[in-house]
Protein backbone atom coordinates (compact mmCIF):
# COMPACT_ATOMS: atom_id res chain seq x y z
CA UNK A 1 0.00 0.00 0.00
CA UNK A 2 1.43 3.37 -1.30
CA UNK A 3 2.73 5.32 2.07
CA UNK A 4 2.42 8.96 1.57
CA UNK A 5 5.60 10.96 2.29
CA UNK A 6 5.30 14.26 0.96
CA UNK A 7 2.35 16.06 0.99
CA UNK A 8 1.37 19.20 -1.11
CA UNK A 9 -1.96 20.78 -0.99
CA UNK A 10 -2.88 23.90 -2.39
CA UNK A 11 0.59 25.49 -3.50
CA UNK A 12 0.37 29.31 -5.33
CA UNK A 13 4.12 30.69 -5.62
CA UNK A 14 4.75 33.79 -6.77
CA UNK A 15 7.13 36.12 -7.68
CA UNK A 16 5.44 39.70 -6.29
CA UNK A 17 2.40 40.16 -8.53
CA UNK A 18 3.84 37.20 -11.01
CA UNK A 19 1.61 34.36 -10.42
CA UNK A 20 4.17 31.38 -10.95
CA UNK A 21 1.74 28.50 -10.41
CA UNK A 22 -1.72 28.36 -8.45
CA UNK A 23 -3.65 25.43 -6.96
CA UNK A 24 -1.34 22.93 -7.21
CA UNK A 25 -1.81 20.17 -4.80
CA UNK A 26 -0.06 16.46 -5.32
CA UNK A 27 1.24 13.42 -3.09
CA UNK A 28 4.85 12.02 -3.24
CA UNK A 29 4.81 8.21 -1.83
CA UNK A 30 7.64 6.46 -0.24
CA UNK A 31 10.19 5.07 -2.51
CA UNK A 32 8.24 6.83 -5.43
CA UNK A 33 10.68 7.82 -8.27
CA UNK A 34 8.53 11.39 -8.89
CA UNK A 35 8.86 13.35 -11.91
CA UNK A 36 8.23 17.08 -12.03
CA UNK A 37 8.04 17.96 -15.79
CA UNK A 38 7.16 20.44 -17.75
CA UNK A 39 7.61 23.37 -20.76
CA UNK A 40 10.15 26.23 -20.17
CA UNK A 41 8.49 28.83 -18.03
CA UNK A 42 6.05 26.53 -16.05
CA UNK A 43 8.18 26.54 -12.82
CA UNK A 44 9.76 22.92 -12.30
CA UNK A 45 12.77 24.32 -10.31
CA UNK A 46 11.02 26.89 -8.51
CA UNK A 47 8.71 24.57 -7.33
CA UNK A 48 11.35 22.17 -5.80
CA UNK A 49 12.74 25.32 -4.29
CA UNK A 50 9.13 25.23 -2.53
CA UNK A 51 9.75 21.87 -1.65
CA UNK A 52 12.91 21.80 -0.53
CA UNK A 53 12.31 25.56 1.76
CA UNK A 54 14.33 27.71 0.08
CA UNK A 55 11.37 29.63 -1.25
CA UNK A 56 7.65 30.48 0.58
CA UNK A 57 4.72 29.30 -1.07
CA UNK A 58 2.14 32.40 -1.02
CA UNK A 59 -0.24 30.06 0.36
CA UNK A 60 -0.63 26.14 0.82
CA UNK A 61 0.66 23.66 2.98
CA UNK A 62 3.47 20.98 2.86
CA UNK A 63 3.66 17.61 5.06
CA UNK A 64 7.10 16.43 5.31
CA UNK A 65 6.40 12.46 6.39
CA UNK A 66 3.62 13.61 8.17
CA UNK A 67 4.93 16.82 9.73
CA UNK A 68 3.98 20.78 8.69
CA UNK A 69 6.60 21.86 6.56
CA UNK A 70 4.87 24.58 5.43
CA UNK A 71 1.75 25.65 6.83
CA UNK A 72 -0.27 24.26 9.80
CA UNK A 73 2.37 26.43 12.07
CA UNK A 74 5.48 25.51 10.90
CA UNK A 75 8.64 27.40 11.62
CA UNK A 76 11.67 27.84 9.98
CA UNK A 77 13.39 25.52 12.44
CA UNK A 78 11.42 22.99 11.74
CA UNK A 79 12.05 23.21 7.87
CA UNK A 80 15.44 22.87 9.44
CA UNK A 81 15.34 19.50 11.49
CA UNK A 82 13.16 17.79 8.70
CA UNK A 83 15.13 19.12 5.72
CA UNK A 84 18.18 16.98 7.40
CA UNK A 85 16.32 13.72 6.44
CA UNK A 86 16.80 14.89 2.70
CA UNK A 87 19.84 15.80 0.22
CA UNK A 88 19.68 17.85 -3.07
CA UNK A 89 21.50 17.44 -5.90
CA UNK A 90 21.54 20.71 -7.55
CA UNK A 91 21.95 21.02 -12.00
CA UNK A 92 25.69 21.98 -11.69
CA UNK A 93 26.11 19.30 -8.85
CA UNK A 94 27.58 22.58 -6.74
CA UNK A 95 30.52 21.29 -5.77
CA UNK A 96 33.04 23.61 -3.59
CA UNK A 97 35.52 23.72 -6.69
CA UNK A 98 38.33 24.98 -3.79
CA UNK A 99 37.69 22.06 -1.92
CA UNK A 100 38.92 17.83 -2.80
CA UNK A 101 36.00 15.41 -3.33
CA UNK A 102 35.99 14.48 0.36
CA UNK A 103 36.28 17.88 1.87
CA UNK A 104 32.86 17.95 -0.08
CA UNK A 105 31.08 15.11 1.05
CA UNK A 106 32.61 15.47 4.60
CA UNK A 107 30.91 19.00 4.87
CA UNK A 108 27.26 17.84 5.80
CA UNK A 109 29.13 15.33 7.91
CA UNK A 110 31.20 17.54 10.24
CA UNK A 111 27.94 20.70 10.42
CA UNK A 112 25.29 18.24 11.22
CA UNK A 113 26.78 14.86 13.12
CA UNK A 114 29.56 14.64 16.16
CA UNK A 115 31.40 11.88 14.41
CA UNK A 116 35.08 11.97 14.62
CA UNK A 117 37.52 12.68 11.76
CA UNK A 118 38.36 8.79 11.44
CA UNK A 119 34.34 8.18 11.21
CA UNK A 120 33.99 10.75 8.74
CA UNK A 121 36.95 9.61 6.45
CA UNK A 122 35.37 6.03 6.26
CA UNK A 123 31.86 7.40 5.42
CA UNK A 124 33.35 9.58 2.73
CA UNK A 125 35.04 6.79 1.37
CA UNK A 126 31.85 4.64 1.23
CA UNK A 127 29.63 7.43 -0.47
CA UNK A 128 32.52 7.33 -3.14
CA UNK A 129 32.51 3.33 -3.38
CA UNK A 130 28.48 4.22 -4.08
CA UNK A 131 28.79 6.22 -6.68
CA UNK A 132 31.05 4.71 -8.33
CA UNK A 133 34.30 6.95 -7.46
CA UNK A 134 36.07 5.33 -5.04
CA UNK A 135 39.73 6.08 -4.80
CA UNK A 136 38.97 10.09 -6.53
CA UNK A 137 39.11 11.39 -2.83
CA UNK A 138 41.74 13.68 -3.33
CA UNK A 139 40.78 14.77 -6.51
CA UNK A 140 39.04 18.88 -7.42
CA UNK A 141 36.08 19.63 -8.95
CA UNK A 142 38.20 20.60 -11.61
CA UNK A 143 40.20 17.10 -12.40
CA UNK A 144 37.04 15.22 -13.34
CA UNK A 145 34.44 14.99 -15.95
CA UNK A 146 31.18 16.43 -15.75
CA UNK A 147 29.41 13.02 -14.98
CA UNK A 148 31.45 12.45 -12.69
CA UNK A 149 30.60 15.65 -11.44
CA UNK A 150 26.71 15.08 -10.81
CA UNK A 151 27.97 11.43 -8.68
CA UNK A 152 30.48 13.67 -6.63
CA UNK A 153 27.11 16.36 -5.81
CA UNK A 154 24.84 13.23 -5.16
CA UNK A 155 27.51 11.17 -2.98
CA UNK A 156 27.41 14.54 -0.86
CA UNK A 157 23.50 14.46 -0.75
CA UNK A 158 23.64 11.00 0.24
CA UNK A 159 26.04 12.08 3.11
CA UNK A 160 23.60 11.91 5.76
CA UNK A 161 21.54 8.72 4.45
CA UNK A 162 18.49 11.11 3.91
CA UNK A 163 15.00 9.42 3.00
CA UNK A 164 14.43 11.49 0.06
CA UNK A 165 16.90 13.16 -2.41
CA UNK A 166 15.47 15.97 -4.99
CA UNK A 167 17.25 16.48 -8.14
CA UNK A 168 17.27 19.27 -10.36
CA UNK A 169 17.80 18.30 -13.88
CA UNK A 170 20.79 15.71 -13.25
CA UNK A 171 21.03 14.90 -16.22
CA UNK A 172 21.89 18.25 -18.01
CA UNK A 173 24.74 18.83 -20.13
CA UNK A 174 25.33 15.01 -20.09
CA UNK A 175 26.33 12.67 -22.52
CA UNK A 176 23.45 10.07 -23.41
CA UNK A 177 25.62 6.98 -22.02
CA UNK A 178 26.66 9.16 -18.86
CA UNK A 179 22.98 10.15 -18.49
CA UNK A 180 21.58 6.62 -18.56
CA UNK A 181 24.38 5.42 -15.87
CA UNK A 182 22.97 8.18 -13.92
CA UNK A 183 19.68 7.01 -14.19
CA UNK A 184 21.12 3.28 -13.27
CA UNK A 185 22.23 4.97 -10.22
CA UNK A 186 19.30 6.56 -9.18
CA UNK A 187 17.26 3.29 -9.67
CA UNK A 188 20.30 1.25 -7.26
CA UNK A 189 20.18 4.13 -5.01
CA UNK A 190 16.39 3.95 -4.32
CA UNK A 191 16.29 -0.01 -4.11
CA UNK A 192 19.12 -0.54 -2.05
CA UNK A 193 18.22 2.45 0.61
CA UNK A 194 14.94 2.68 0.26
CA UNK A 195 15.46 6.14 -0.42
CA UNK A 196 12.10 8.49 -2.31
CA UNK A 197 12.93 10.76 -5.18
CA UNK A 198 11.86 14.00 -6.38
CA UNK A 199 13.04 14.80 -9.61
CA UNK A 200 12.74 18.10 -11.85
CA UNK A 201 13.77 16.63 -15.63
CA UNK A 202 12.66 17.35 -18.92
CA UNK A 203 14.80 14.51 -20.34
CA UNK A 204 11.90 11.84 -22.05
CA UNK A 205 14.69 8.89 -21.80
CA UNK A 206 15.01 9.51 -18.05
CA UNK A 207 11.27 10.27 -17.29
CA UNK A 208 10.17 6.97 -18.81
CA UNK A 209 13.33 4.60 -17.82
CA UNK A 210 13.00 5.49 -14.25
CA UNK A 211 9.78 7.31 -13.41
CA UNK A 212 7.19 5.89 -10.99
CA UNK A 213 4.56 8.83 -11.00
CA UNK A 214 4.74 12.83 -12.20
CA UNK A 215 2.59 15.39 -12.57
CA UNK A 216 2.76 17.79 -15.32
CA UNK A 217 3.25 21.56 -14.72
CA UNK A 218 1.44 23.73 -17.69
CA UNK A 219 3.27 27.36 -18.41
CA UNK A 220 -0.40 28.99 -19.79
CA UNK A 221 -2.85 27.40 -16.95
CA UNK A 222 0.30 27.34 -14.58
CA UNK A 223 -1.15 24.29 -12.86
CA UNK A 224 -0.75 20.39 -13.15
CA UNK A 225 -2.61 19.57 -16.13
CA UNK A 226 -1.63 15.73 -15.63
CA UNK A 227 -0.44 13.39 -13.17
CA UNK A 228 0.47 9.64 -13.14
CA UNK A 229 2.91 7.08 -13.91
CA UNK A 230 4.78 8.63 -17.05
CA UNK A 231 4.72 5.25 -19.24
CA UNK A 232 0.98 5.46 -18.74
CA UNK A 233 0.59 8.55 -19.63
CA UNK A 234 2.50 8.28 -22.52
CA UNK A 235 -0.14 5.28 -23.53
CA UNK A 236 -3.18 7.20 -22.48
CA UNK A 237 -2.09 11.38 -22.46
CA UNK A 238 -4.94 13.44 -20.78
CA UNK A 239 -4.76 16.49 -23.54
CA UNK A 240 -2.86 17.30 -26.71
CA UNK A 241 -0.36 19.58 -24.60
CA UNK A 242 0.77 16.35 -22.66
CA UNK A 243 1.12 14.46 -26.04
CA UNK A 244 2.84 16.88 -27.64
CA UNK A 245 5.33 17.19 -24.67
CA UNK A 246 5.87 13.43 -24.57
CA UNK A 247 6.32 12.63 -27.88
CA UNK A 248 8.18 15.71 -28.93
CA UNK A 249 5.80 16.22 -31.52
CA UNK A 250 6.12 13.09 -33.08
CA UNK A 251 2.53 12.24 -32.77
Amino acid sequence: MAEPFLEIENFTVAYGENVIMHDVSFTVNKEDVFIIMGGSGCGKSTLLSVLTGLKQPVKGSEKFVDKPFWGNGATKADRDILMRKAGILYQSGALWSSMTLAENIAMPLEQYTTLCASEIKDIVALKLDLVGLGGFQNFYPAEISGGMKKRAGLARALALDPEVVFFDEPSAGLDPISSKNLDDLILQIKENMHTTIVMVTHELPSIFAIGTNSIYLDAQSKTIIARGDPKELLRNPPNQILAHFLTRGEK
